[in-house]
Formats: C-alpha cells, sequence, structure tokens
C-alpha cells in the first residue's frame, strides 16, 4: 500500500510539473493565445470568487440595516471580475511578448518556477488547513508571486540608456510590432528599476535595495497572472489527490 501511495504521489507530481511546464510553454511559443487564455479563466475564477467575497463582505462595511441587494452585488462583482481579467490578460501579453528570445526564455523560466512555488504552496495550505486553494489563491497569491517574480526578473541584466535610445531610434519602425513594442517597454520599465535601485542604494545596503525596488517595479503586477495558473494547478491536483487510492 505505500508503495502504490508513492507511485500515485509521483505520477500527480509529474503531472503537477507538467501542467506548469505546459503554461510557461504555452505563453513562451503562443503569447497571444496565452493572454486569451488568461484573460478568460480570470474572469471565470473572478465572477464566481467575487460575488461570494461580496456577499460576506459588505456586512463588514455597514450596519445591519444594509443588506445588500443582489443585483448590486453581481453588478459589483461583474465589474471587479472584467478589469482584474483584463489586467490579467494584459500582463500575460505583456510578460511573454518581445524580440530577445533569450530573455524570454529567462521570462518562461522564472515563470514556471513561480507557478510551481504558488501551486505547491496552496496544496500544503489545502492538506494542513484545509484552505481553499482558489480563495487563497486568487485573493492571496497575488502579490507575493509578483514580487518573486519581480525579484527574479531583476536579475537579468539591463541595457544602457545609449543601447536604448539607439533602439528606440534606429531599430523601432513607425507602426512597431506588439513584440516591438512590448521589448522597448521592457527595456524601459527595467532601467526604470535599475535607476530606482540605485537611488534606494545611497540610503541602504545594495541587497536590500534590490528587495526593495522589486517591491515597486510593474513586473509585481504580473503575480496576478501567475496565481490564475498556481490555482488552476493546484485545484486540479487537488481533485486528483481526492480521487487516488
Amino acid at each position: 500500500m505505500i508503495v502504490i501511495r508513492f507511485i500515485v504521489n509521483a505520477a500527480i507530481l509529474s503531472f503537477e510539473l507538467g501542467l506548469v511546464a505546459v503554461s510557461a510553454w504555452l505563453g513562451l511559443h503562443y503569447p497571444l493565445i496565452f493572454a486569451a487564455l488568461t484573460t478568460s479563466m480570470a474572469l471565470g475564477f473572478g465572477l464566481v470568487l467575487e460575488h461570494a467575497r461580496l456577499r460576506n463582505e459588505l456586512g463588514f462595511y455597514f450596519g445591519q440595516g444594509f443588506s445588500g441587494n443582489a443585483l448590486f452585488i453581481r453588478f459589483m462583482a461583474l465589474i471587479d471580475a472584467v478589469v482584474k481579467a483584463l489586467l490579467a490578460g494584459l500582463m500575460a501579453l505583456l510578460t511573454f511578448t518581445g524580440t530577445d528570445q533569450d530573455r524570454l526564455i529567462w521570462v518562461a523560466a522564472f515563470f514556471a518556477t513561480c507557478v510551481f512555488a504558488g501551486s505547491s504552496l496552496l496544496r500544503r495550505l489545502s492538506n494542513s488547513l484545509d484552505a481553499r486553494p482558489s480563495r487563497w489563491g486568487y485573493f492571496r497569491l497575488a502579490a507575493p508571486l509578483g514580487l518573486l517574480f519581480s525579484l527574479a526578473l531583476s536579475l537579468l541584466p539591463d541595457k544602457s540608456f545609449a543601447d536604448i535610445s539607439m533602439t528606440i531610434i534606429f531599430d523601432l519602425p513607425a507602426k512597431p510590432s506588439i513584440s516591438e513594442a512590448s521589448e522597448v517597454l521592457f527595456v524601459l520599465k527595467q532601467k526604470f528599476d535599475a535607476m530606482i535601485v540605485l537611488l534606494l542604494s545611497g540610503f541602504m545596503s545594495p541587497d536590500i535595495a534590490q528587495i526593495a525596488g522589486a517591491f515597486v517595479s510593474v513586473n509585481v503586477l504580473s503575480g496576478f497572472v501567475i496565481a490564475i495558473y498556481a490555482v488552476l494547478i493546484a485545484e486540479t491536483i487537488r481533485w486528483l489527490e481526492a480521487a487516488g487510492p
């Protein structure tokens, strides 16, 4: 029985790693499909979870005389879900589009690592504290996973202002493609992040400045994308574990 359980756990872990790899591969090779899929999943999760949150949250903010109109709750949940889904889709597209293939491979590797970290944490919370992966992942994991991803991206070398200027002046066409525009946006925000770290280094150690710079980076917003895939994978693995021997 112990051997069978070990084999089942190994198979489930392999399947989890496979799902993580597929999500990163899809983003790397088909960023438009990845962005559309991310938007759809974020909207699907949001419509259910935002409605459940508002039904239980309104009583915290308002007195007993306010019970909350069902139509009002649905409308607010729809607005929240749509806004977050559009943000997730946009960040998914910006994360995996560009012209520097070497950089994108590193981005995919960092993305996969963060997704696996998120799904593993959700599984542990589910097994130890009976936490619900979808609710924890959707509402609680976006920020820490975004910070982890931002810290990883800060390890990539940044270009000089001269190189950026030369690229914009000589290489960027008048009507750039999504990949070309995204690449320029990435190097610009990367340079801005480096300047923030340099500024903070005057008040604290370089290592602490690196972490502090990651907190204020736009890359943190990618955490919502990562959280969506971590939730999906964690819920899938949770179902498999419940169905196993």
